[in-house]
């Protein structure tokens, strides 16, 4: 009896453990959700943690598996705990809280210090022990996918761990591509947002696995094409730019040693802070980058923010020309240089106001005949245009007079100072026509056509100054060339346009007065609403017609009225009127008034 009874007891726990309903959870799904809602669409990792703990206190409650209140007793989770997916979410926020710690600490401005960083690898630790043990209670309690996904986290996590600890890269590079065949796999199924959200996963794993390789030995990369590798964004690579930048920065320090001077229009400034040294070479090298790759191969966009990083660069030598120049003391040849030095990257800074913002005027001239695509991009108006070429006549005469201050002038910086003329010269030309567009469009025929003379003559004069000069620029006197064709053309259609309305100004007047009548219209109008409130008819017209509803008259119409006749007093003039004087008032005086006048 006693077999019999354990017998079906174990049948009961089998049937038990067979019908244990499986979770369900698209883990990198739910986690990129949360993380480009609330802060890693911007790098945000304070809020981003904040949420995640917002989130588990919400958690805790609405399961009821606090740890008491005043003593902290603490309830672990194990697979007989999870009875609800809710369990699982509890586990991988807490993973993800860890990570978002060590991220916010990664992030600091001048980087983490050595207690910092002890502390970040800690909150890494935590990360990696919270999503193993998700990956363990998943391969319980979920269903296959699921398991899959969480074997995919723990593995991401723990190649985070290491890669942070510069340590165990052939561990790291095993963990980041058994997370990779896990993506690639899940990439191939399901519906597709988890299609291309796999797809991305797999991309911004792939910098990391080439990193691991190029520390192992097993890849001939070299350290400046590094630099190409983390081009994706993604909160799943800012691990590895913080790494890269760290790399790179180490580099630049040490090619930073060999140079003393900065070379600039026939000048040398020596150079003797080592962080101006460091923050000019990094401008360099992002120059280099942006002018070896070919125009087509880098998008505009990324283009912007090569411009945007060099800027960050000038700016911060800059910082360091003029603490140094506010140290120098009473030593003249020291502030002439460091004076020299602040002048020269000025321009250079100067130089690349000018090509960035002539990159936004391309970009702003290949949506303005276009019409709206796919993705709903913003038409761009003449008038965006002409406040471009604004700020570019602005930039060139702030270049201009940087150039022209200074006693011993080079003969490059006159003639780089010419050519920002002849510049200055051509912005002028196309903001005049475009400035002539807008005219146009709003049917200021006669504004647009003189304006488009103006851009015309001033397109004449930059093209004979062009062709003029030793080295001129073909590609830029063909377009100066389109433009000048383009004012020619546009200016005799304005001229047309404007004669075509000319003629027909009178007739269309005649029209219009001609419908003109004091008693309105004689089509015979419907009654407003008010007026036939005893029955139910709509006043609002249709839909699809721009008809007012007639509720109430909102000013009364207006009626033809008597008048008295006109009278003109011709004969007032000459009536001779009787004196009225007799009736006028006298002042009474008494005696004393009559004594003093």
């Amino acid at each position: 009896m006693a077999t019999e009874k354990s017998d079906v007891s174990s049948m009961e726990v089998d049937d038990q453990i067979s019908t244990d309903p499986k979770f369900s959870i698209y883990v990198l799904q739910l986690l990129k959700s949360s993380q480009m809602q609330h802060g890693l669409r911007f790098g945000d990792y304070t809020r981003y943690r904040r949420y995640c703990t917002a989130r588990l206190r919400r958690l805790y409650k609405s399961l009821k598996f606090t740890h008491g209140r005043g003593k902290y007793n603490k309830k672990s989770i194990t697979a007989s705990t999870v009875t609800e997916v809710r369990f699982l979410h509890l586990v991988l926020y807490t993973a993800e809280r860890a990570w978002s710690h060590a991220m916010e600490k990664r992030q600091l401005p001048d980087g983490p210090n050595a207690r910092q960083r002890s502390y970040l690898i800690g909150r890494l630790r935590k990360a990696v022990k919270w999503a193993t043990l998700f990956a363990e209670l998943c391969a319980i309690k979920g269903d296959s996918r699921t398991s899959l996904e969480a074997e995919a986290y723990a593995s991401f996590m723990k190649g985070n761990l290491l890669f942070e600890q510069d340590q165990n890269w052939d561990i790291a590079l095993k963990s980041f591509k058994s997370a990779r065949v896990v993506y690639e796999e899940l990439g191939k199924y399901g519906d597709l947002d988890n299609q291309v959200l796999c797809r991305e996963r797999v991309e911004e794993l792939e910098p990391s696995i080439r990193y691991c390789l190029h520390k192992i030995g097993e890849s001939n990369l070299q350290a400046s094409e590094l630099v190409h590798i983390g081009e994706i964004e993604g909160p799943a690579l800012d691990l590895f730019k913080a790494k890269l930048e760290a790399v790179m920065a180490e580099a630049r320090s040490q090619q930073a040693a060999s140079m003393t001077e900065f070379h600039w229009l026939g000048h040398r400034f020596p150079i003797s802070n080592a962080k101006t040294r460091v923050s000019i070479l990094k401008a360099q090298e992002l120059e280099k980058e942006l002018h070896d790759r070919m125009e087509g191969a880098l998008p505009a966009e990324k283009r912007l923010t090569v411009f945007d990083k060099i800027f960050a660069a000038y700016h911060e030598a800059r910082g360091s020309i003029r603490n140094d120049l506010a140290t120098a003391g009473s030593s003249e040849n020291i502030k002439d240089d460091l004076s020299g030095l602040d002048k020269a990257i000025g321009a250079v800074l100067g130089q690349r106001t000018i090509e960035r913002n002539q990159l936004l005027v391309s970009i702003a001239k290949s949506k303005l005949s276009k019409a709206r695509d796919e993705k709903n991009e913003k038409v761009t108006k003449p008038e965006e245009l002409v406040r471009l070429f604004d700020l570019l006549l602005q930039n060139t005469s702030d270049l201009s007079d940087l150039l022209s201050s200074g006693r011993d002038r080079k003969e490059e910086e006159v003639a780089l100072s010419e050519e920002y003329e002849v510049k200055s010269l051509i912005f002028r030309a196309e903001r005049c026509f475009f400035l002539a567009k807008s005219y146009s469009s709003a049917g200021k025929r006669t504004e647009a056509y003189s304006l488009f003379s103006l851009a015309r003559s001033l397109a004449e004069n930059a093209l004979k100054k062009l062709r003029s000069a030793a080295n001129h620029d073909q590609m830029m006197i063909k377009e100066l060339e389109t433009l000048y064709n383009n004012c020619r053309s546009n200016g005799c259609v304005e001229h047309a346009m404007g004669i075509m309305e000319h003629e027909k100004a009178p007739e269309d007047l005649s029209k219009k007065i001609s419908t003109v009548s004091i008693s309105g219209s004689d089509k015979k109008l419907e009654k407003f609403l008010v007026e036939k409130l005893d029955s139910y008819e709509s006043a609002v017209g249709d839909s699809s017609t721009k008809v007012a509803p007639r509720i109430a008259a909102y000013l009364p119409t207006f009626q033809a009225i008597a008048r008295n006749p006109i009278v003109l007093d011709l004969a007032y003039n000459s009536i001779d009127f009787p004196s009225i004087e007799n009736r006028m008032k006298t002042d009474k005086k008494g005696f004393i008034s009559r004594l003093w006048g």
